[in-house]
């Protein structure tokens, strides 16, 4: 290993470090039984017309982390979302979420931006339906600086990161725990073993991917993998959720007053 991977990964473990012990919302898990869900960073159009339909066909919903600024542009995730897609996933009973406006960048953003950017992403949602709010946020590109956590904990009921592994005992709501599938797409023991973890312990699995396509991006992921991991979920016994009605069901929670 060179000198510049070793900087990087040392940094990079400093990001998670200091994000996963400042401004933490630890709160118990009381849930006698494993919960997962699926989530879908950026919103690129196949992960609901090819994700979701996939979910759909199990009879199960996810959520879909939504940045407003990218609405319509080709991302490196794939076509980003429009709103002709909006009606659709919540007639469909997915949950929409935040994910910035203009996808910012959770360690190198200074707060006060970040929280702008937040708030933007409101402003926009309700530009298109006045009376809805996101209940869930999950953080774009890296671990959160403890600043822009502690601006995000307070708008969301959840906010999401990564770490490649289940919720257990006690969570951290400002910093969920979640599993990227494409991390792992040429090691499915790994993705089984995290399913297996989770339900020994009654745990809550967030899995996180992009898009789901025949040809996935780098960040994305294929339709018979997305469908092998759903499945091995299901078959766990766990039940599948969108992340804040398993956040109402795992915590015994009213929805807070968010965004």
């Amino acid at each position: 290993m060179n000198l510049s991977n070793l900087a990087t990964r040392i940094h990079s473990r400093y990001q998670r470090s200091v994000g996963a012990w400042l401004y933490r919302q630890p709160q118990a898990m009381r849930n006698d039984r494993p919960y997962v869900s699926f989530t879908f960073d950026d919103f690129p159009e196949s992960a609901l017309h090819t994700g979701g339909e996939i979910l759909r066909s199990r009879g199960v919903r996810g959520t879909y982390y939504a940045a407003f600024g990218l609405m319509g542009t080709d991302a490196p995730t794939g076509r980003i979302f429009t709103t002709r897609d909006l009606e659709p996933l919540l007639s469909r009973g997915h949950e929409l979420a935040c994910h910035t406006f203009a996808h910012c960048d959770s360690w190198d953003t200074g707060a006060g931006k970040f929280d702008a950017s937040l708030e933007e992403n409101r402003r926009a949602l309700r530009a298109w339906s006045p009376h809805a709010n996101f209940r869930s946020f999950s953080y774009p590109l890296t671990s959160p600086h403890p600043s822009v956590k502690r601006v995000a904990g307070r708008r969301f009921q959840t906010c999401r990161g990564g770490g490649q592994t289940h919720n257990a005992g006690v969570a951290d709501l400002a910093l969920l725990k979640s599993f990227f599938i494409e991390k792992s797409v040429h090691r499915p023991g790994a993705i089984q073993a995290a399913i297996a973890a989770n339900a020994a312990e009654r745990g809550w699995l967030i899995f996180s991917t992009h898009d789901v396509s025949d040809s996935p991006t780098p960040y994305g992921c294929t339709p018979e993998m997305f469908t092998r991991v759903l499945d091995w979920s299901l078959d766990s016994g766990a039940t599948v959720l969108p992340v804040a009605e398993a956040c109402d069901a795992i915590f015994k929670t009213e929805p807070k007053n968010v965004s």
